[in-house]
């Protein structure tokens, strides 16, 4: 495969799930703003800086509101971050490798992309914030059942799924990072009841709120969240999952090439860290070092995916 084809469908799966995850982290912060107005104003700034945008926003606006941070991420072109602007670079890599994908791929990806041009036409108030978001999800949804119903599992499916996952893992790991800098506004708030509200806050961003409940009843606590959203295998965002798949898919590239590159290195060092772990080995360590090391070596895996794989040639 030439390499331009390799790096057009990981990007086009990339820029997808990253506006899904754009989603998430506005429906999780709209709910706890409406839970506590008082706090709204750091629930908005929080998801702006999870999105890893801020200096962008500080440039459009001067304060942060529902209105601002909901039309920045999700309308505002300027904003490369933001739905209107993954979705449309999506689309113009899936133009790029149209002849990869099957049609099925295709039509759900362009509708999605039609769809968005009239649901973002005109600015998102409150009220229809839900409708918006649920939307976006739904056609996220069908792009990538399309995906799993229709491709075969060669070696464009392998790029394809290794930029889901290596951005699915980037903003988990992210969205947990933020919570102890940004999201609890002091430390004698640990274990309150604040505190637990903003880590059912975490669990809804990732869309894991159901998934924890049901395997832990109603025992909301960081050490539980913390180790279902690092090490969880059975959980499809979690960092052990995220890299599970990682491996796969780079090891049938390696079967199908017939060798391997520094990426495969990279990624199995990560996953030999993630493997050597317990909660609480993390939190001795420092939640805050382990992710922020995590998330180095995550985006040195994609960078090295790249220039293993040659998408600029």
């Amino acid at each position: 495969m030439l390499g331009k084809t390799a790096g057009g469908l990981f990007w086009m799966f990339r820029y997808l799930e990253r506006s899904e995850n754009t989603v998430r982290l506005l429906d999780a912060g709209f709910r706890i703003a409406l839970t506590r107005s008082s706090a709204s104003r750091n629930e908005w700034e929080s998801i702006v800086t999870t999105a890893g945008v801020q200096a962008a926003f500080a440039e459009r606006h001067d304060e942060y509101n529902s209105e601002n941070v909901i039309d920045f991420l999700l309308r505002d072109k300027s904003n490369a971050s933001s739905v209107v602007s993954v979705i449309n670079t999506a689309r113009n890599n899936a133009r790029l490798v149209r002849t990869a994908l099957t049609r099925e791929v295709w039509e759900a990806t362009n509708d999605c992309w039609l769809t968005l041009q009239k649901t973002l036409a005109r600015p998102v108030r409150e009220k229809g914030l839900p409708d918006v978001l649920a939307s976006i999800r739904q056609h996220s949804a069908l792009v990538r059942g399309a995906l799993h119903g229709t491709m075969l599992r060669n070696e464009i499916y392998d790029f394809a799924r290794l930029g889901t996952f290596i951005e699915r893992a980037d903003n988990t790991a992210r969205i947990l990072d933020v919570k102890y800098y940004l999201l609890l506004p002091s430390v004698s708030l640990v274990g309150s009841r604040m505190d637990n509200a903003q880590w059912e806050t975490i669990l809804r961003s990732v869309s894991a709120n159901h998934a924890y409940r049901w395997l832990n009843g109603g025992d909301i606590n960081p050490t539980g969240i913390t180790e279902f959203l690092i090490l969880d295998r059975r959980m499809p965002r979690s960092l052990a999952f995220c890299y599970a798949k990682i491996m796969d898919n780079l090891g049938y590239l390696a079967t199908d090439y017939g060798e391997e590159h520094e990426c495969h290195q990279q990624a199995a060092a990560v996953q030999s860290k993630l493997d050597g772990s317990t909660v609480a080995s993390i939190l001795e360590e420092g939640l805050h070092e382990f992710l922020g090391d995590f998330i180095r070596y995550n985006n040195r895996l994609g960078a090295l995916i790249e220039q293993d794989y040659r998408f600029c040639d």
